[in-house]
């Protein structure tokens, strides 16, 4: 198959990016580059007070995405095909999503200072689903710190994400309609996925079986 080199799966939080970047990256044995929410030591505290733990949750994700996106850079991981679960851009979304004014402007001080020179992704798959769809996977992975998560909160997430995709233009983008498909386990819709990746040309497309 002729896929790209660099793939970006993005999305809101619970929508399956990692999912699919994982098996992505199975069928073309690519170098996986993948954010561990679990690791940060803010974020649990961030969904029950996001007031007073907005920036430290977000200067953590700031470093240890940066961290990743450098070590990509190194000759020895350059030349594999990778696939990632997130792009560096979406912490500058988080972050005005779940900054005040004083803290926004350190926070973009320290962004471009610690900002990697990478180049952006090949594509980006941009993951879509209704807000009642991301709780129902939230609740079923079952994650101790996704507990605080209420439907407010990811209703502006994914409102961020739908504005922050409209003027996105770094890279290919292909806009999947993932409540109307099964990418993880269903055989069918991820090969009718890949060939979609493989047949776009251009800037932005769409994946959505339900209006086929």
């Amino acid at each position: 198959m002729s896929l790209p080199n660099y793939i970006a799966v993005e999305g809101p939080i619970g929508v399956g990016k990692t999912s699919l970047a994982q098996r992505l990256a199975d069928t073309l044995g690519a170098v996986t580059v993948f954010e561990e929410a679990e690791s940060n030591p803010f974020l649990e505290r961030f969904y029950v007070e996001p007031r007073e733990a907005a920036l430290p949750t977000q200067l953590s994700f700031l470093f240890q995405r940066a961290r990743k996106l450098e070590a990509m850079a190194q000759p020895d991981m350059f030349h594999p095909t990778r696939v990632a679960d997130f792009v560096l851009e979406k912490d500058l979304l988080f972050a005005e999503l779940t900054l005040d004014d004083s803290e926004l402007a350190l926070y973009h001080e320290v962004y471009r200072r610690v900002q990697p020179q990478v180049p952006p992704p090949d594509m980006v798959i941009y993951l879509q689903a209704p807000v009642e769809v991301l709780q129902r996977r939230i609740a079923r992975r079952g994650r101790n710190f996704e507990r605080g998560v209420n439907g407010e909160y990811l209703a502006q997430v994914a409102d961020a994400y739908t504005q922050f995709f409209h003027h996105y233009n770094q890279s290919r983008v292909l806009i999947v309609n993932a409540a109307a498909v099964n990418l993880v386990d269903g055989d069918e819709d991820y090969a009718r996925l890949l060939e979609q990746i493989e047949g776009m040309r251009g800037s932005r497309a769409y994946f959505n079986p339900e209006a086929q």
